[in-house]
């Protein structure tokens, strides 16, 4: 059986139709609809921007006391706005102001916000292709936002809006730097406190192998100086080593955060929680970075971001960034042709302030995008969200929302390693995983399960009243096209039970909802719904 187009693009490019979706892409073309996606607007449609204001979230903590039993905060038990979204550093930072003492709750509460709005704005934004790419790249420029310092929690509106967000279609080597200078990435790759004479080469280390050329281009068990790397002495090295990890390291050497440091020389750091530059801390000798000479005593920050140009240029970054994108978009292996072309153009736009949507373009409009239906399966997030948009459910998102991928593996904003989740079907179907994935469609539809609503009795046409009627309906509501026959008559034999399925159903209202409810999740835990 043969997906519809408009099928596919909407499981890959979208989590999943919503109800018109599938009918609007047919109706104006898979090509005016990515050019559509590429170019969405900055500012919430106002039923997004209005789901996001109606949202509250319960926070509770007790009195703060100091050792002599005096208050130093009160006692907060309320529902809170989503108030953390658009502040500014400056109004986030406030709240590390250690002089007036604030719990710990406050400052993971920016980071909750963002997780509610995270999920609404992939269940209801009709800019489906920057949310897929929003969550693409966050797992690409993992940060985990459960580190012991919680100033990662606190700023992760802005990380969220202001790196991920803005960059998501942008240009590739503008996003290495802001992502490179962001408060989350600084803290968690210790970048924030690296300091010549050693440098902390976490950062370094994760710029090259996750960020930019990638694993496959490290190449120190071939060879073990610089000068051996094929290409290496005209400048351009096939891949890295370590050499060039732990030269890079010296040259981010004071990116640091403006937080009130005081220094051994006595100098003192602004703190506004902004990017803060260190000549201080920075080491200003000589360097070489892929075969290429830094000369001494460079102007601030001239050295990191010369880096930050070397490894945004190198073939290997285009081939391993596009191969993550196809992998994402088509399949856990993607077809090589696919991968080069992409990389081809992403190379060719190399300054385009839109590289990355002309590359998405590529991809999407490929013949492969179109004809590899079923290589890829669904990670817990995009199972949930497919799943809610299908059903036009109501979500009001709370903690017992986000647990639900976290009890399947999937940690939002909190994958432990910098590598970001694994991309690949195997990691996420193995047999206590499937229970898992099979569950959430049962969760949510309870009664008992607040974060979601559903009105699906509602949602049938007043024609359909027999088993076999409810089992086309939600098939094609749910999978978005028709089912051959045999899996039809599971499906109503589902509803049905021990009544015909192709006579009206006579019970009562609530026997009428737990039957479609059941017929619904029983759809969702077929393989058609959980790959794509």
């Amino acid at each position: 059986m043969n997906t519809p187009l408009e099928i596919i693009a909407l499981n890959r490019m979208a989590f999943g139709p919503r109800e018109g979706d599938a009918e609007r892409v047919r109706k104006m073309g898979l090509a005016a609809y990515v050019e559509e996606q590429l170019h969405p607007d900055p500012i919430d449609d106002p039923e997004l921007a209005r789901r996001l204001n109606s949202v509250h979230l319960h926070i509770e903590y007790e009195a703060g006391k100091d050792d002599k039993g005096h208050e130093i905060w009160k006692a907060v038990k309320e529902d809170r706005p989503l108030r953390s979204l658009n502040a500014k550093t400056s109004e986030l930072w406030a709240f590390t102001d250690g002089a007036r003492q604030f719990p710990g709750d406050e400052r993971q509460q920016p980071l909750r916000e963002v997780k509610a709005a995270t999920w609404l704005r992939a269940v209801y934004s009709p800019w489906q292709l920057r949310e897929v790419l929003v969550d693409f790249w966050h797992n690409h420029f993992n940060v985990n936002s459960g580190i012991d310092d919680d100033r990662v929690a606190l700023m992760w509106p802005v990380y969220d809006r202001d790196v991920i967000r803005k960059h998501a279609l942008g240009n590739f080597r503008q996003f290495l730097e802001v992502v490179a200078t962001s408060v989350p990435m600084l803290l968690y790759l210790n970048n924030a406190t690296s300091k010549a004479s050693p440098a902390n080469e976490n950062f370094a280390r994760e710029l090259f192998e996750l960020h930019t050329l990638g694993a496959p281009a490290y190449f120190n068990h071939l060879y073990n100086r610089w000068r051996e790397v094929p290409g290496a002495t005209d400048g351009k090295p096939v891949g890295y080593i370590d050499e060039d990890v732990y030269e890079a390291a010296r040259a981010f050497t004071g990116w640091t955060i403006a937080d009130g440091t005081e220094t051994s020389r006595g100098d003192k750091f602004p703190n506004t929680g902004e990017f803060h530059y260190y000549d201080g801390w920075h080491d200003p000798y000589q360097k070489r970075v892929l075969g290429v000479e830094f000369d001494p005593n460079q102007p601030a920050q001239a050295d990191g971001r010369k880096v930050l140009d070397l490894v945004a240029r190198h073939p290997a970054t285009a081939r391993f960034v596009c191969t993550k994108l196809c992998r994402r978009l088509v399949a856990d292996n993607p077809p090589a042709g696919l991968v080069e072309r992409a990389a081809a153009v992403f190379s060719a736009v190399i300054d385009a302030p839109d590289q990355i949507a002309q590359t998405v373009k590529t991809i999407i409009l490929s013949d492969e995008f179109a004809t590899t239906w079923g290589q890829k399966v669904k990670r817990p997030f995009e199972l949930c969200v497919s799943f809610l948009r299908a059903t036009g459910a109501e979500v009001h998102p709370n903690d017992d929302l986000f647990y639900l991928t976290d009890r399947m593996g999937q940690h939002l904003f909190n994958w432990p390693t910098p590598t970001g989740h694994p991309d690949f079907a195997g990691y996420w179907t193995g047999t206590n995983a499937m229970l898992g994935r099979w569950d959430v469609p049962v969760t949510m539809l309870s009664e008992d399960f607040a974060a979601t609503r559903f009105q699906l009795v509602r949602m049938m046409p007043e024609s359909i009243k027999t088993p076999r009627d409810m089992a086309v309906f939600w098939a094609e509501r749910v999978l978005g096209y028709s089912v051959p026959n045999e899996t039809v008559d599971v499906f109503a034999q589902a509803v049905a039970r021990n009544d015909p399925v192709n006579v009206p159903l006579v019970v009562g209202d609530k026997e009428l909802v737990d039957r479609v409810h059941g017929l619904v999740a029983l759809i969702a835990m077929t393989p058609e719904f959980q790959m794509r």
